[in-house]
């Protein structure tokens, strides 16, 4: 299963390498992680995040789309492979499909 990050996430783990950089506002920004040839646009609307990535190396691309509802969020989005991909997050667990189609989660409610 490939790993799924949020919008958060990324920033956070750019943010400790030292070597990224994040220009922008608190609802449109771009950061650059130049150890790794990624680049991200992120744009926050209300409760959704959108982002998109970029790797200048590699050429590959990919795409994030979060929404949270109460304590409940709903994140899809295409991987670098073009498959896609969608998880929902509760305070109950996480469960969705990854991107070649396999369903997972983190809770035996659902299995």
């Amino acid at each position: 299963m490939k790993t799924l990050f949020t919008a958060l996430t990324i920033v956070l783990a750019l943010t400790s390498t030292g070597q990224a950089s994040c220009y922008g506002s608190s609802s449109f920004y771009n950061c650059y992680d130049y150890d790794s040839g990624n680049s991200y646009n992120i744009q926050k609307f209300g409760n959704s995040t959108n982002l998109n990535g970029y790797n200048f190396n590699t050429g590959s691309t990919w795409s994030q789309n979060s929404q949270t509802f109460g304590d409940t969020t709903i994140m899809n989005g295409f991987s670098s492979d073009g498959g896609y991909w969608s998880q929902t997050i509760t305070p109950y667990g996480s469960y969705g499909y990854d991107s070649d189609g396999n369903f997972f989660n983190s809770n035996s409610l659902w299995d």
